[in-house]
């Protein structure tokens, strides 16, 4: 079969008929053939195009290096645009925009010249779609990292402008006040942003703006056209930003350079840019919102304690050479009984009442925080002791005016704590705890006053809160030990027991005397902790004596009357003296005149539980408190110690002898032991046996000492005693000088 005879004029007549744009260009780079579909796609008749250099197609920003590009490629024959495709976009002669993806091929005749053929399809609408889609997923990604809405705004902008060339993007914002303001703008002129952010938009305004997007234009346009053209800006394109809830909270423009005509792409992208700025801008309201939960106080509106802590450290870091201020802390004098009597929701309009009158006196430049509950603070700037005074009494009288509260009038006080920059702390959280010291030594002085920050009693507060976390620290790691101080029969001078006492050896902080440990304990909560940890111990160490061959007959030890409303201690005590195979005999709890004086039930149950178990039961201290007699018969003790400021002297003191010779006679009917403290001379033990006392405990016989020393002094006692076993041979032994 031959092939078919394709005539130039067939060939020709199927290109002019060709669905896509095609055109032809001879050597001189001259149009030579432009079909109809290249005169509609790129608004130009035949006539204007045949015969003219191709540039005529060519957009205005390529038409200059177009001719010398072609050249370049005719003289290498490098083929970097022959046989691909690209997409180009140019302006017809209407002004309208158009995307196509160009095709070329190149043909050389037999004489060797080189023509171009290029085939255009237009993708307008492909393109413009693909671009839409690149633009919302490069904000949805700014926004979804959690950029501020500044950095989306010049984002968005930005990539608006590079698609569409010689264009002027702008994202605004309408303030709460009405007042324009511009986000981002990368290439707006100056003058042009100053003006349209002198614009107040009024809510009428704001309304017609929602009812009809065209009074955009009239608003950011036509009142500045003037302005824009000699600025070089010819053309507006805008929409007003509306939320989901239809409020008008911005605007989004773009000014082109060149007057676009018909051309509805401008118009297109800035439609499509709405949902998005709507977005960031209800995204950046919500994150207002939450700073604002963040930093203020739900209800009363004012800064919350973690603001002010910031503000006072802003105040601390100016360099100005002034930054005197004073902290005023203030609390409601028995607030739980307004909230008791009121309920939650008068108490809260109670609080809201208390804020508005604490800033209706504070000027500008006060600071005024709720810092949580009925308590707030107030930090004025430049403010001697004088002016704190003033402002202090201010405060306590304004609070004090009857206040109505739904059918109630109430007449209330408070009580403040002052604290002042530098005096009382180099920190906001030094001022603050200050500040709160004083707050409640006002309250114990009587309330309804204030009081100023005292250094040294807050350096009291401050040193109990480093011993509290240090003591947490010793106790996790074992750090804390027992002594043993000896007690002996007055007339026999044989072993009677050992009293545990606490020691605290820290590496950084020395030794901490017991009463100051103790009361931290007691504070902060650790006392109990420690009382387990000594019952713990004294149970491992008698098993360790009695493994060694050193007989202690009993250890007393000491607990504080928190242990005593845990009804779980004997069953801890019990399970103790199980776990460590002793007799309950060998353990005595020493308990202080606090938890005789206490006549709950829990305690009075959990003492008898200790003694059904079989151990005794010691009162320490007896005679320094409110020791109640009838109580004292009620309980069920083995044991009373007589107090060592009984003992001091002892010898000369009739009143003290007195004393003493009631306590062993009310412990001798009751079938209690008594135990003396505190004796340090022979005159004293003398008197002692003279009074019939059963046992002696002091520095006359031996301090506190480790367990390995008391074992030594054990071994040591019982080697004399067998050596001189009579009374008054013993009597001469123990007769020594207080240890060092």
């Amino acid at each position: 079969m031959s092939q078919p005879n394709l005539s130039a004029e067939v060939l020709l007549s199927a290109l002019e008929q060709a669905i896509d744009a095609t055109i032809i260009i001879d050597d001189r780079n001259d149009v030579i053939f432009f079909n109809n579909a290249a005169a509609n796609l790129w608004g130009m008749d035949k006539a204007e195009v045949l015969g003219q250099n191709v540039n005529v197609l060519v957009p205005a920003l390529h038409r200059a290096g177009h001719d010398a590009f072609i050249d370049r490629n005719r003289e290498s024959g490098l083929n970097r645009i022959v046989g691909t495709s690209r997409e180009v976009e140019f302006t017809r002669a209407n002004g309208e925009y158009v995307c196509g993806e160009l095709s070329l091929s190149k043909v050389i005749t037999d004489t060797g010249r080189i023509f171009y053929m290029g085939v255009m399809k237009n993708v307008t609408d492909e393109s413009q779609q693909r671009k839409i889609l690149i633009l919302q997923n490069d904000v949805l990604q700014a926004l979804a990292s959690d950029m501020l809405i500044q950095d989306v705004a010049d984002l968005l902008c930005r990539r608006v402008e590079s698609f569409v060339p010689g264009t002027v993007a702008v994202l605004m914002l309408i303030a709460p006040s009405g007042q324009l303001r511009v986000l981002a703008s990368p290439t707006l002129p100056k003058r042009y942003r100053t003006s349209l952010e002198s614009l107040f938009i009024s809510p009428s305004e704001q309304e017609k703006l929602r009812l009809d997007p065209n009074y955009t234009t009239r608003l950011i346009w036509d009142s500045y056209r003037s302005l824009g053209i000699s600025l070089g800006l010819q053309q507006c394109f805008c929409t007003p930003v509306k939320t989901r809830s239809g409020q008008v909270q911005g605007i989004f423009a773009l000014y082109a350079r060149e007057d676009q005509g018909r051309n509805t792409w401008p118009q297109r992208i800035v439609d499509s840019c709405i949902p998005f700025c709507a977005l960031a801008f209800e995204q950046n309201a919500t994150k207002e919102h939450i700073s604002h939960l963040a930093n203020f106080d739900s209800l009363t509106g004012l800064l919350n304690r973690s603001s002010v802590h910031k503000v006072i450290e802003s105040m601390i870091s100016k360099q100005d050479g002034n930054r005197q201020f004073a902290i005023f802390m203030l609390d409601i004098d028995r607030f739980r009984d307004i909230n008791d009597a009121l309920g939650h929701v008068y108490a809260d309009q109670f609080l809201v009442e208390i804020a508005a009158r604490i800033r209706a006196i504070s000027l500008d430049g006060y600071v005024v925080s709720r810092s949580g509950g009925d308590e707030f603070v107030v930090v004025v700037p430049n403010c001697p002791n004088k002016e704190a005074t003033a402002f202090a009494e201010r405060l306590l009288a304004t609070i004090a005016k009857p206040m109505q509260i739904g059918e109630n009038t109430l007449t209330i006080s408070c009580s403040i704590g002052i604290s002042t920059y530098p005096d009382n702390g180099p920190d906001s959280e030094s001022l603050l705890s200050t500040a709160d010291v004083a707050l409640r030594q006002a309250k114990e002085d009587g309330r309804g006053t204030f009081r100023f920050a005292n250094l040294e009693k807050n350096q009291v507060a401050q040193d109990r809160l480093v011993l509290g976390s240090a003591l947490r620290d010793s106790l996790a790691k074992g750090m804390l030990n027992l002594h043993y101080q000896p007690q002996v029969r007055t007339h026999t001078l044989e072993l009677s027991g050992v009293e545990a006492l606490s020691r605290w050896h820290h590496p950084h902080l020395g030794n901490i005397f017991p009463s100051r440990f103790i009361a931290v304990a007691e504070e902060t909560g650790q006392i109990e902790a420690i009382g387990r940890w000594s019952l713990l111990e004294a149970c491992r160490q008698i098993v360790k004596w009695d493994r060694d061959g050193v007989h202690v007959p009993t250890v007393a030890v000491n607990l504080s009357a928190v242990h005593f409303r845990n009804r779980a201690l004997p069953e801890h005590i019990a399970a103790l003296l199980k776990d460590h195979n002793l007799k309950p005999s060998r353990l005595t709890v020493e308990i202080t005149e606090s938890v005789m004086m206490d006549s709950s039930s829990d305690t009075e149950e959990v003492l008898q539980s200790i003694r059904n178990l079989g151990c005794g039961l010691s009162m320490d201290d007896f005679g320094t408190g409110y020791s109640s007699l009838s109580r004292l018969t009620r309980l069920p003790l083995t044991e009373i110690k007589i107090d060592r400021s009984f003992i001091n002297d002892f010898e000369y003191d009739t009143n003290a002898q007195a004393v003493t010779m009631a306590v062993i006679g009310i412990g001798s009917r009751l079938g209690m032991t008594v135990v003396t403290e505190g004796v340090e001379t022979e005159q004293q033990r003398a008197l002692l046996e003279e009074l019939n006392c059963d046992v002696m405990q002091g520095y006359l016989f031996a301090k506190p000492l480790a367990p390995d020393d008391l074992e030594k002094w054990v071994k040591h006692h019982q080697t004399i005693r067998a050596i001189l076993p009579d009374t008054k041979a013993a009597k001469t032994v123990s007769t020594k000088k207080k240890p060092s």
